[in-house]
């Protein structure tokens, strides 16, 4: 058995032209569900949305790049932790916080925010963490990654599909509200399925390296979520406020990560299979994190707050 440093997953590249499009598309359907009113939301609670989008963006790549120094595994599988770490929230977040009865309003706004900022944010992340690691620096020095490439990248799957999405939602809201349920399932559907069909094609190689990150995986999307929940306590948000960014900076989009993989790292064994094995074992645990929040209610605000906040 090839270290996993070594191995390519194969994924040809017709189906990656096809994944990019139906993550562009997912990225049109979460923007479809965006306002420009929810970015005019942060101005009524910047302090739960500083506290989710520092948590994020800082802390958590922080306490990934020191997870991975304790751990110690491969350096691809250090890479793929780290850019797992550095994506942004996906849409089913907003579901897990509506499920767990936290503030659906400062999920939805922390997500339009979130992936904004990803655009800048994630190669410059990925970069700075991934070259400071003293095993996984030489692989991404070797692979010669441009940030700047991958900004282009992000742009164009998730930047631009996230305009037009707001932009329709605005001036087509008709058509918005007929077409809004079906593209989110659909887009979200197809994106399960490239993801299921990535591990399909590379089946041995996932069996024969899945032991080697699913502890990781497991310990890393525990720690996500610990991570967004202990930000927001120790920052003396509500209980109704933590939930939602616990759930937020526990979700992270390992599609896009997944693209990214095979676009711009060959399909590098660890890193692909961080990935894959991130997509399916982080909606279970937050499925089985909000039912558990969903049977013990949260404090809810007073009403005039949550009329404010749920507007």
């Amino acid at each position: 058995m090839l270290p996993v440093d070594e191995i390519r997953l194969n994924f040809n590249p017709a189906s990656l032209v096809v994944l990019n499009v139906v993550l562009g598309f997912l990225m049109f359907g979460i923007a479809l569900d965006t306002r420009v009113a929810d970015f005019k939301r942060v101005l009524r609670m910047p302090g739960a949305m500083a506290v989710g989008i520092a948590a994020q963006f800082i802390v958590l790549p922080a306490v990934t790049f020191v997870l991975t120094l304790l751990l110690q595994p491969g350096p691809s599988i250090a890479l793929g932790m780290i850019l797992v770490a550095c994506c942004p929230p996906g849409n089913v977040s907003n579901i897990l916080t509506h499920r767990a009865g936290g503030n659906v309003a400062l999920s939805v706004s922390m997500t339009a925010i979130s992936n904004a900022l990803a655009i800048v944010l994630m190669p410059l992340n990925f970069a700075f963490w991934g070259g400071m690691h003293p095993t996984a620096a030489p692989l991404l020095r070797s692979i010669a990654l441009d940030p700047l490439e991958m900004a282009g990248h992000i742009v164009a799957i998730i930047g631009i599909p996230f305009v037009l999405g707001i932009l329709c939602a605005e001036k087509l809201p008709r058509f918005t509200k007929r077409v809004n349920r079906p593209v989110r399932i659909l887009s979200f559907v197809c994106l399960i399925g490239f993801i299921i069909g990535a591990v399909a094609g590379n089946w041995r190689y996932f069996l024969d390296y899945v032991g080697l990150v699913l502890l990781a995986v497991a310990l890393h999307d525990a720690l996500a979520f610990g991570t967004g929940y202990a930000c927001a306590r120790l920052s003396g948000l509500p209980d109704y406020d933590r939930r939602a960014v616990s759930i937020e900076v526990g979700i992270r989009n390992a599609g896009l990560g997944l693209v990214l993989i095979f676009s711009f790292f060959g399909g590098l064994g660890g890193m692909a299979v961080v990935a894959g094995v991130w997509g399916f074992w982080d909606i279970i645990a937050g499925l089985a994190l909000a039912g558990w929040w969903g049977r013990r209610p949260a404090a809810v605000p007073p009403a005039d707050s949550v009329g404010e906040q749920s507007a």
